[in-house]
């Protein structure tokens, strides 16, 4: 697409090249590139693209016309381009994510075959030291059960082993990323910890694009639907959209402000060298997000929609330390 600018005084007019892609496996290498070149370059979110209805026909030709039109005419949504060390961060923490799946996985699977074969774990928590013992102490008669039993602890413990080397390498990398104090500000709050601040830090990006906690909300899908049409207004359940991943952390966290406020030992430690500003909205989070909760389940609440609603409030928290380290950094 070719745009062209004329100013005041100029002769004849300046041609300035204007593209976009849809985001998918190319990545953002190719807008980098694009950009670095001279040329302005977005990176397009597929799912915000206008459709029409009556279409039936999609060529690739189709679609490239389609994204010219709608990029003049400025109906189209791009997405942040993170740097290159962000986005190496946030393929690190991706990779673990999928290795801690696998390990759900391969639990499940041997948790479920001792099931199948009446072996009943007396203790209370499983996946400890002591139900790992206790596992590898069962026999079975039959040599095939034997050895599913013994290569199911073992694929058990190689998957924690992964997920415990790719843990301490985002924690050893992590440490010189230019966003390292927003990840250590944000463990101040209840039930964000390292993995869940380093994760939604690194999927965001740039908190700075938010100009208010109510577009973060938006951003990750936590804002209720609405079907207004003139003075009858429809609410509806959360939109679920955006960054699906970053969404479900927050409505984990959430779950933590059923307990009473208190400066426990892990939040104290997590919070040494914090700056007081950053304190003060991790405590004045967990009373008013507790209060909520409690609110809402004293009425009657479904406890899973309580919890998305305190989700949302923690997103705003979120959003307001983000902006007091931008303050303290500057």
């Amino acid at each position: 697409m070719e745009r062209f600018e004329q100013g005041a005084r100029q002769a004849r007019p300046r041609p300035s090249v204007f593209c976009c892609y849809e985001a998918g496996p190319t990545g953002y290498g190719l807008a980098r590139k694009l950009r670095a070149a001279g040329w302005a370059c977005d990176v397009i979110a597929p799912s915000l693209i206008p459709k029409k209805s009556g279409q039936r026909i999609k060529t690739d030709r189709r679609d490239a016309i389609k994204l010219a039109q709608n990029h003049r005419a400025g109906e189209l949504v791009a997405v942040f381009i993170p740097d290159e060390t962000t986005e190496a961060i946030r393929d690190l923490e991706r990779a673990r994510e999928d290795a801690k799946k696998a390990e759900r996985v391969v639990r499940h699977q041997l948790s479920k075959f001792l099931l199948r074969n009446g072996r009943r774990y007396p203790g209370k928590s499983t996946w400890n030291r002591a139900h790992e013992t206790w596992i590898g102490k069962e026999t079975f008669a039959e040599p095939a059960q034997q050895y599913v039993l013994a290569d199911g602890l073992a694929a058990v413990q190689n998957a924690s082993l992964r997920v415990a080397q790719l843990t301490e390498r985002l924690r050893e990398l992590t440490a010189s990323w230019r966003m390292a104090p927003l990840v250590k500000a944000l463990q101040a709050l209840r039930g964000v910890e390292f993995v869940t601040a380093v994760t939604v830090v690194a999927e965001v990006g740039d908190f700075r694009r938010f100009a208010k906690a109510a577009d973060f909300m938006g951003y990750i899908g936590l804002i209720p639907m609405e079907q207004t049409s003139g003075p009858h207004r429809r609410g509806g359940p959360i939109t679920k959209t955006g960054n699906a991943h970053v969404r479900h952390l927050l409505v984990e966290s959430a779950w933590h402000y059923r307990r009473q406020p208190r400066m426990s030992k892990a939040i104290r430690e997590r919070s040494i060298a914090i700056a007081p500003q950053v304190c003060a909205i991790a405590w004045k989070a967990q009373k008013r997000l507790h209060n909520r909760l409690q609110r809402l389940l004293g009425r009657g609440k479904n406890p899973c929609e309580a919890v998305t609603a305190v989700a949302r409030e923690l997103a705003g928290f979120i959003w307001a330390i983000s902006r007091e380290e931008k303050l303290l950094a500057s």
